[in-house]
């Protein structure tokens, strides 16, 4: 398989406003959940000092659904300003489309994205594992393992990595099933994407989940939350909600993770309910959300990680 497209930083400085969390981490976003259109977009991730993005939307389209002109202008502007695209976002197998859906829109997806991905020079794209649409438990289980496995087989031509998310679907909040879809698609081809804050809304403890799967994951997005006693989910900054964001950045850290780390926030735009207030600071937030992880890491989870970073393990 090509190897993945990133410029290259002969020797990263990790801190604050580098773009570098620690040695071989570097820090990047999801940039529509700063704002809608890419020169905002890219004007959030730059202003943090960050040279990397994660892309979903591009005013208010799907990447894979962007015309063949705006998707050219994406990637035009991506080149001039030197952005990295570590990942980009697919809505296949996602919370919107259950396994009871026609399998051929997510074939169709991939196919697009994995030229689109050619052209931003990233190999990385998130999927998760069908919601169940009303099937029984058996014939859920069958239909999400044959069509992931069909899935990584079309990745695996195109030279493509599935990040499945610890999300919506089949496999997404039990270790036990994310493990079994590994082994039965067999490929590395299909890694895991770790959300550390998807756990508080799910139902599940974030850092157990991680260590159980640890040695599969490829990528991590960085969110927070918490749940009130009547269950209303809220989305905070980094290190301030119960997800347990240091306890896993610090896991990964001391294990010698290399990797990205992306932000996102979820404060200002959260896709799965439809809240969208991204017009009245979603920069300035997104902004005050990337340095909110950069003092958690320099405070807490870099002197905890010391050891690994310089060659050794605590």
């Amino acid at each position: 398989m090509p190897a993945e497209s990133v410029r290259p930083t002969p020797h990263p400085q990790p801190g604050p406003g580098t773009g570098w969390a620690a040695p071989g981490i570097r820090y990047a976003g999801i940039g529509d959940e700063a704002a809608p259109g890419a020169q905002g977009q890219l004007a959030a991730v730059h202003g943090l000092g960050w040279h990397a993005v994660e892309l979903r939307s591009v005013d208010g389209t799907a990447l894979a659904d962007l015309t063949p002109d705006a998707f050219d202008a994406l990637a035009g502007r991506l080149a001039a300003t030197g952005t990295d695209v570590v990942c980009v976002d697919s809505r296949i197998a996602n919370w919107s489309r259950p396994a009871t859906d026609p399998f051929e829109q997510d074939l169709a997806e991939l196919r697009t994205l994995a030229a689109r991905c050619a052209t931003l020079g990233t190999r990385h794209v998130r999927v998760m594992s069908y919601p169940d649409g009303g099937l029984p438990e058996d014939e859920w289980r069958r239909r999400v393992l044959d069509r992931m496995t069909t899935l990584t087989r079309l990745a695996e031509d195109h030279g493509l990595v599935l990040l499945h998310e610890n999300c919506h679907g089949w496999a997404g909040t039990r270790a036990d099933r994310m493990l079994a879809l590994l082994d039965h698609v067999a490929s590395p081809a299909l890694r895991l994407l770790f959300d550390i804050g998807n756990g508080v809304p799910h139902g599940y403890d974030a850092p157990a989940l991680l260590d159980a799967v640890i040695d599969h994951v490829a990528h991590v997005h960085v969110k927070d939350a918490t749940a009130g006693p009547d269950g209303d989910i809220a989305y905070t900054l980094p290190g301030h909600g119960q997800s347990g964001v240091a306890a896993c950045l610090g896991a990964l850290a001391r294990r010698g993770w290399q990797g990205t780390w992306s932000i996102e926030p979820h404060t200002r735009l959260r896709p799965h309910d439809g809240t969208d207030h991204r017009e009245l600071d979603g920069i300035a937030a997104f902004t005050a959300y990337g340095r909110a992880l950069e003092r958690l890491v320099e405070r807490e989870v870099r002197p905890a990680a010391a050891p690994a970073e310089h060659g050794g393990r605590p």
